[in-house]
């Protein structure tokens, strides 16, 4: 089917009525009749109206389908709760009881060998193809087996710039959301090496052609619904093939979510959401900001509610700490068996920098104040601060001394108008 799309008003949002609108046009009852069919969500870590499309995609096709259930696309994320999907779904624990009691959660299981299904190699030739000569080596796809007990996948999930693929959503929801460990180790590694500078923002990089490709895959039925939100506005809404809905989402996430700054900041305070409960996700408020960050400056993420540094992969971090991409390519032997996904958000949060002589020497600092303690920061090779030593106000309306404050960080991507020296492609191992 060709994309079908309803795109707000400059100023205005997306209302229900809207959406019920497009799903109908989307998704004819008739079509899903007797059919299994399973949505596919983000965690909570993701900013997106899911509720609002879950219900009206339950009252559209739910009576006329065999079973509609939910999948939440973890990734390695921990598993939510009953009452945390509800809170997703923007559903109350007595609708769930009575409304939706037929509609079955899921946790996806990434960890879980029994869980998962191998549905083929991508072979060392197209991997080369596909890295630009990055990587030759065949990579192994498993997928959460469930999908198959299903007529039809459904993806609703939102687009926004990514420190790893360039743009989220489409595909992306099953690699890594719903995938093993094997693909979603090697294209965030694959990222890594290119770099996030190098990569946010922009669309066909490598890894999308990666995702892209074990997406298609997976022989199961396909639609997807890619969301654009600002703010609290739902901005758009693009339904297709993960690929071709996402394709045109991203161009909307382009206008919306890229910040432009004239000059780089030596200071920038980057608020973490609650929504980020531990560094794994929050150093997103270091990757959407490192592009106007300064040679020599500080990025400090302030986040009190952040007493984690993963409950998933903690211990690898203290291991390892956080270092620039050279300080493990030139170490290569020492960390090849790290999960390649620790390395990879390990660059991201740190940034870029230079490992020469045993001598690793990071573009600008990396600063918590968190509720992590100043020993764990030491330890992982970050600054600490102490939460209560910042009052956030200070940092406000200083843009031309320096100093940018981002109340929410994580989402909106900051990009200098004139791209700093340091980002060039000397940096695209």
């Amino acid at each position: 089917m060709a994309v079908l799309s309803k795109i707000a008003a400059a100023g205005a949002a997306l209302q229900p009525a809207d959406v019920d609108a497009l799903i109908a046009q989307a998704c004819p009852a008739k079509d899903y009749r007797d059919k299994k069919v399973l949505l596919i969500v983000p965690d909570a870590t993701r900013t997106a109206p899911i509720g609002t499309v879950f219900k009206s995609l339950h009252k559209q096709i739910a009576a006329a389908t065999r079973s509609l259930d939910v999948m939440i696309a973890l990734g390695t994320h921990p598993p939510m709760s009953e009452e945390a999907i509800c809170a997703r779904l923007e559903i109350s624990r007595d609708e769930r009881s009575e409304k939706y009691r037929d509609v079955q959660f899921i946790n996806h299981e990434w960890d879980n060998p029994a869980a998962l299904k191998n549905i083929g190699t991508i072979p060392v030739e197209e991997i080369s193809a596909l890295t630009g000569g990055r990587f030759a080596m065949d990579v192994s796809v498993n997928v959460n087996r469930r999908l198959f007990d299903y007529d039809q996948l459904i993806i609703v999930g939102p687009v926004f710039p990514h420190e790893v693929v360039g743009f989220s959503g489409g595909n992306k929801y099953l690699f890594p959301g719903v995938s093993g460990p094997e693909v979603l180790n090697f294209f965030h590694w694959l990222g890594a090496v290119i770099t996030n500078p190098m990569i946010i923002g922009n669309k066909w990089t490598p890894v999308r052609k990666v995702v892209d490709r074990a997406g298609a895959m997976v022989g199961v039925n396909k639609l997807c619904f890619c969301l654009v939100v600002k703010g609290t506005d739902f901005s758009g809404m693009f339904v297709g093939s993960p690929e071709a809905a996402w394709d045109e989402a991203s161009e909307l996430s382009r206008q919306l979510h890229i910040v432009y700054k004239d000059r780089p900041f030596h200071t920038i305070l980057s608020c973490a959401p609650p929504m980020y409960d531990e560094m794994w996700v929050g150093g997103k408020c270091m990757y959407k900001l490192e592009p106007v960050l300064a040679d020599g400056g500080e990025l400090i993420i302030y986040a009190p509610h952040i007493r984690e540094v993963s409950t998933t992969h903690g211990h690898l971090i203290e291991e390892i700490g956080y270092h620039c991409r050279d300080y493990f390519l030139k170490q290569w032997e020492t960390f090849k068996n790290v999960p390649w996904g620790i390395l990879a958000h390990s660059t991201h949060v740190r940034g870029i920098g230079t490992f020469e002589n045993g001598v690793e020497h990071c573009r600008a600092q990396v600063t918590l104040a968190t509720g992590i303690p100043r020993e764990i920061c030491e330890r992982i090779n970050l600054g600490y601060r102490d939460p209560a030593s910042i009052n956030v106000e200070d940092f406000a309306d200083r843009e031309d001394e320096g100093v940018l404050l981002v109340r929410k960080a994580g989402e909106m991507l900051y990009q200098l108008r004139e791209p700093a020296t340091w980002a060039s492609g000397v940096f695209a191992a």
